[in-house]
């Protein structure tokens, strides 16, 4: 793709203190994303009661902003690219600070699924951050930059989830905690306008707008069909028949992306053995990753009372239950270079995968003693960290090297939009095997969550197993 350079070349970067002021910025909107993506989750149950939404509807709050995030990282991308990334960091972030307004003072729950409907562009602030400094930074400058970045990331997710907890237990009000991460994102809207310059080179060509149309309609048309299953079942017209819609408006749109000169995304990048299983595995991690993540706190959540398992825990007891997992997927995510050092990446993700699997198998047996679950989620975190840090240099290197920021970027959203159906899915289930009184989620429900969490991971661990991959050479044609 052809770049031409910009009219003009905005000044800011042009000493080391003024490069550490601009860095700093973007890490700051990485801390706060990390924070805004983690610190919802173990507050769902407090806003089920709040809004008189289900277990199974809360699964909704993950499932939307992935499937929106699914549309807005290609299309953010791809803008960034032709009219400047941090016009568009900008924009994503007043977007973002708007949805989390109005998650926060949402008068009903349709209200806060718009709300996360608009929090979609977060998944795309770090594509386009690390565009902005590759474009700014020399190549050194540039790496270091795209590290700290990602551990803000990290670090803000990590502190996330435990200071809102924390935050909720001190007010005592669902809507004041949800607040907090308001007034952060809307601080980060001013701070976008400091000094932070723009890209300098910008693509030629035009906005995919067919292949951003048919993505978003297959998006929307497997969400109706998914939400429909919990009151008509499975095997009905209602579910039927947008999912078949949904499926095929997601062929169509591959392909009309095969043939675009200027393709949303590059799907060119996901063909070929060398390439094409880890996008699977990519969309399989997704799906246990980001689907597990609302159940487990409604199952933390539930009083054993009532429905004859869970612990009865409030959103700070969620947090401190997490954060074993949270700090070993950070430990996880620190030792991938050494551990694939010593095996090679693809044993290293396997027994990640493998590990996985069995966490959730010990989910579904050991679940009556708060202790067994945390152990399992310090040992499920870990695992989870360890392919995090893994999967994009597999997919990179499995890629030619003029596609390599493509591969990366079809990764995100393939595991994205594995996320986004495994919310669905899952919400699903939760409220189709309920207790006995038809008021909640019945244990056997979560039972078949983190066993189909499992099975997942024991796929992806095959997918990877079967690609085609030589230790530390690029795959250049598949």
């Amino acid at each position: 793709m052809s770049a031409a350079p910009t009219a003009h070349r905005p000044s800011g970067t042009g000493t080391g203190a003024s490069v550490k002021a601009v860095v700093g910025l973007l890490v700051l909107f990485e801390f706060v994303s990390g924070f805004l993506q983690m610190g919802m989750v173990p507050l769902l149950p407090k806003i089920g009661d709040r809004l008189g939404a289900t277990d199974s509807d809360l699964s909704w709050v993950v499932a939307v902003q992935l499937l929106a995030a699914a549309v807005c990282v290609p299309a953010f991308g791809r803008l960034g690219d032709l009219h400047g990334h941090r016009l568009l960091l900008r924009i994503s972030l007043a977007t973002v600070a708007t949805g989390t307004c109005l998650v926060a003072l949402a008068p009903s729950f349709e209200t806060l699924l718009l709300g996360r409907v608009l929090q979609g562009p977060l998944a795309a602030l770090l594509p386009l951050e690390i565009a902005l400094v590759r474009d700014r930074l020399p190549v050194e400058l540039a790496r270091r930059a795209i590290a700290r970045l990602v551990g803000a990331l990290t670090v803000g997710s990590l502190l996330g989830a435990l200071a809102m907890g924390s935050a909720d237990e001190v007010l005592g009000d669902i809507r004041l905690t949800l607040l907090l991460p308001a007034v952060l994102t809307v601080a980060c809207v001013p701070v976008a306008f400091l000094r932070i310059p723009e890209s300098r080179r910008l693509a030629t060509g035009r906005v995919d707008l067919p292949g951003l149309a048919l993505l978003g309609a297959a998006m929307i048309g497997l969400l109706v069909g998914v939400s429909a299953a919990e009151e008509k079942g499975w095997l009905t017209a209602p579910v039927l028949l947008p999912v078949a819609a949904g499926a095929v408006l997601l062929a169509v749109f591959a392909a009309v992306e095969l043939r675009s000169a200027d393709p949303l995304l590059d799907l060119r990048a996901m063909k070929g053995r060398g390439s094409a299983p880890f996008y699977l595995a990519s969309f399989l991690f997704g799906v246990f990753f980001f689907g597990s993540q609302a159940p487990n706190s409604t199952f933390w959540a539930a009083d054993p009372a009532e429905t004859g398992y869970g612990f009865a825990f409030g959103a700070l007891s969620i947090s401190l239950m997490a954060l074993p997992g949270a700090v070993c997927s950070v430990v996880g995510s620190m030792l991938t270079d050494r551990i694939a050092a010593r095996t090679g990446y693809r044993p290293a993700l396997m027994g990640a995968f493998v590990l996985v699997a069995l966490s959730f198998g010990s989910f579904a047996v050991l679940h009556d003693a708060w202790w067994q679950m945390s152990l399992t989620y310090a040992v499920l975190g870990f695992a989870v960290g360890l392919a995090l840090g893994g999967m994009p240099t597999v997919v990179v290197e499995a890629s030619e090297p003029s596609r390599s920021g493509i591969a990366t970027a079809v990764y995100n959203n393939v595991k994205t939009l594995g996320g986004a159906v495994a919310g669905g899915v899952f919400a699903s289930v939760l409220g189709s095997l309920l207790t006995a009184d038809g008021q909640d989620p019945g244990e056997r429900a979560y039972v078949v969550l983190w066993l189909v969490a499992g099975g997942c991971a024991l796929l992806a661990a095959g997918a990877v197993a079967l690609a085609h991959r030589e230790e530390g050479s690029p795959v250049a044609g598949g």
